[in-house]
This record gives structure tokens, sequence and C-alpha cells, in this order.
């Protein structure tokens, strides 16, 4: 259960980004699984792996979901996408917040004009 919990926390202290600072993420769904599929793989093969060769396992205790192929519970799964989703949306989020778009070269400061030498 605790795993839940955990996963069920990092859902509602990041995902209020999407609709409070209109980050647009979930929005972009598309790009967002195009994304998430591309990290989400390599992990998910070395933890398949980690668990068959019995370098970690997972306590009964601490999950709830049904146990899919090779050990790998629905949490530990579930994990994967909701981290990398929650780090999308803070960066975005982030983004919004500091507008860290580059700015136009007219838009910079100027420099004050040189004072004449003697």
């Amino acid at each position: 259960m605790t795993y839940a919990l955990v996963l069920a926390f990092i859902v509602v202290g990041s995902f209020w980004l999407e609709l409070v600072l209109r980050t647009r993420v979930l929005r972009r769904w598309k790009r967002l699984l195009a994304t998430l599929a591309c990290a989400i793989t390599p992990f998910v093969l070395w933890d398949l792996y980690a668990i068959s060769a019995r370098h970690w396992w997972f306590d009964s205790d601490q999950v709830v979901g049904p146990g899919l192929p090779m050990g790998m519970p629905l949490e530990e799964l579930l994990f994967f996408p909701i981290v990398a989703t929650a780090g999308i949306l803070t960066l975005e989020a982030v983004r919004s917040v500091l507008d860290t778009r580059t700015p136009s070269p007219s838009s910079l400061p100027q420099p004050p004009d040189p004072v004449d030498a003697p």
C-alpha cells in the first residue's frame, strides 16, 4: 500500500501544474507518449533484469497491485510514467513561470554611449 500512496502523492503534487500554470503537457499527449516511450523502455528492461537476477525484490506488504510478468508489481510499472510525467510537468511549469524564451536583441538592455576620452 505504501508504494501506491507514494505514487498518489506524486500525482497530487505535480499534476495540478497542468491546470494552474497551463503547462499543456497533457494536452500534447502524442508528444508526451513518444517521450515516455523513449524514457521508460530502458528502465523497464533494466528493472525486469534486476528482478530476474534477484538484485532486488518487492515486499508484498508494500504493494497492492497484481504482479506482472517476471515479478514486477503494477506499482513499479506505473512508477516510470508517473515520475517522468511529473518531471516534465515541473520543468514546463518552471519555464512558464520564468518565461525562459530567448529574448530578442532589441529587448536587451543597451550599453550606455561611450564617453569621449580626453
